[in-house]
């Protein structure tokens, strides 16, 4: 009995297809934007959070931690809404929380980040279209990609150059398959 009570836990679905964003308790908003398949962690240390920005429950679970904070959280900036409203159906950005400016404002190492930030899909390699810098009110770094990945693609790999950081090579990759909400790509 108690085997099948584990197995039925397994087999259940993540509390995100089954219930509404305004249903999520605040750890459940905290579990998507931290440790779900649309965000991890980047090591070596210093370690850097990393999530798909555009990703339907990432901005779900964002407005959410809006609404109920009301001060603590801060809206992104409007240039970067805007742009991201405006080409939702080309773009999805890839967004890593920045701790240091150092580096961010060298023409040569934006230049570097520029050219060596890109983004595998099978066979395929696509660099940034643009990013998003972070700034003191808005430490976020956001890499705007094409919309090239699709359904049936197995991983999207990300080859990084983060400006500032030690180590500033960083690799990270995807499961398609798990990147799936209420039946869609979410990205």
């Amino acid at each position: 009995m108690r085997s099948l009570v584990l197995l039925l836990l397994f087999l259940s679905p993540p509390f995100w297809e089954v219930k509404p964003p305004e249903r999520w308790t605040d750890a459940e908003i905290d579990i998507v934007r931290h440790n779900s398949p649309w965000a991890q962690t980047l090591g070596p240390a210093p370690e850097v959070p990393i999530w798909l920005a555009t990703a339907a429950p990432i901005q779900e679970a964002e407005g959410e931690a809006r609404l109920r904070s009301k001060l603590t959280e801060k809206e992104p900036d409007p240039d970067y809404v805007g742009y991201v409203t405006e080409h939702e159906a080309e773009v999805f950005v890839l967004a890593l929380s920045y701790r240091t400016l150092k580096g961010l404002g060298d023409a040569a190492e934006q230049r570097r980040m520029e050219e060596e930030c890109l983004m595998k899909v099978g066979r395929k390699t696509y660099h940034i279209m643009g990013h998003f810098p972070p700034t003191p009110s808005d430490p976020v770094l956001r890499l705007v990609f094409p919309r090239e990945v699709k359904a049936g693609d197995r991983d999207v790999e990300f080859q990084l150059y983060l400006p500032g950081l030690p180590f500033p090579e960083r690799d990270t990759s995807f499961r398609v398959k798990e990147l799936m909400y209420h039946g869609k790509l979410a990205m």
